[in-house]
């Protein structure tokens, strides 16, 4: 058996963060901190003669900033990095830019506060590690450039299809590692007549608002972050808020969210477990659930339940997941009717909402 530990580099110039997050990191018998650097400069004297599993980045630091120096290593000597971000909705942006660079995920700083609130985020930080150290790197996508989206729906707003009937598809999808990416590639080719779609993309608080606006400003359907009572429709998506659930509920035929606070499930807040457990009870058969890449099980056993209520279930295959956690937990548990490459999961989804 391996017994190998994940060996972290920590690089952020605040000396208590360094500390802080040694600390949370060690107290895991997985993990071992190999190093710390104030900045870049120590970090990239450092790698010249070690190499760490995972590399954890500040973004905003003297001499060199966090995407700089990210790029730096995503062109020169590939690694999982994990950047370390403060909860700022003006650092949100530039956070985003890093995923888009190749960082594996995000993670917000410990800060102090209640005994419960540490305890989550050594659970979340040590997490999202792990799941970095297994991560398959992805060659950086070309950028692109972004054309404003500017229709009467601007004006308007979306228009709201009066269902009597209740046969209007949803479909439900979760993602944690990697998904962000997976995300923009799934809800880039969907038309703007797509079913409405909720969405829990594991995520800190804070950043899924300017994850949905960037979504929202690169697709043909409307992206936003939920909000309680928002309505599922056509051409939109609805991204659970992080550190809150979100359910889907119904009222005649209407769809609807409820954002909820609540304990971690599966290690989770928002929880795809209970997004998919909420689809199986109100849209049952009218209901389509998805499974992207992510580390752990979340998910698994909520998407079952949708199968067994009648939806039909799409996993993400092995060969296109950044971390074949989530998608191989559900297929383990015979929950999936469909295993596809992520460029295939956009048509099988409008196939079945048709």
């Amino acid at each position: 058996m391996n017994t190998r530990k994940i060996r972290v580099l920590i690089v952020d110039d605040s000396a208590v963060v360094r500390q802080t997050l040694s600390e949370i990191l060690a107290s895991d018998p997985e993990i071992e901190v190999m190093a710390t650097a104030s900045d870049p400069f120590v970090a990239a004297e450092r790698l010249r003669t070690e190499s760490p599993d995972v590399i954890t980045l500040d973004i905003e630091m003297p001499r060199m900033d966090g995407l700089t120096f990210l790029q730096k290593i995503m062109t020169q000597h590939p690694l999982p990095v994990v950047i370390c971000s403060s909860l700022a909705e003006e650092g949100a942006q530039s956070t985003l830019q890093a995923l888009e660079y190749g960082a594996v995920d995000i993670i917000t700083k410990p800060r102090l506060g209640s005994k419960q609130f540490l305890e989550e985020s050594r659970v979340a930080l040590c997490q999202t590690v792990k799941a970095a150290a297994g991560a398959r790197l992805r060659p950086l996508a070309p950028s692109r450039k972004v054309e404003p989206k500017l229709s009467a729906d601007a004006v308007l707003g979306p228009g709201t299809h009066a269902m009597s009937e209740t046969t209007e598809k949803v479909v439900a999808i979760g993602a944690s590692t990697g998904g962000t990416e997976a995300l923009k590639s799934l809800l880039d080719v969907l038309p703007p007549d797509a079913p409405g779609i909720v969405i829990v993309q594991h995520m800190p608080e804070l950043f899924t608002r300017a994850f949905a606006n960037r979504l929202d400003s690169l697709c043909n359907i409307t992206v936003k972050e939920a909000e309680s009572n928002d309505t599922v429709i056509r051409g939109r998506a609805l991204i659970a808020p992080g550190n809150h659930h979100m359910l889907l509920k119904r009222s005649g035929a209407r769809y609807y969210v409820e954002i909820k606070d609540g304990p971690l499930v599966c290690r989770h807040r928002p929880s795809v477990d209970v997004l998919f457990r909420s689809a199986a009870r109100y849209a049952g058969q009218n209901a389509v659930g998805v499974i992207l890449t992510g580390m752990g099980d979340d998910g698994a056993n909520g998407l079952l339940e949708m199968k067994q209520a009648g939806a039909v279930t799409i996993a993400q295959d092995e060969a296109t997941c950044v971390v074949f956690g989530m998608p191989k937990e559900a297929i383990k548990r015979s929950a999936v009717s469909k295993i596809l490459p992520l460029h295939a999961v956009a048509g099988a989804i409008l196939a079945h909402a048709r």
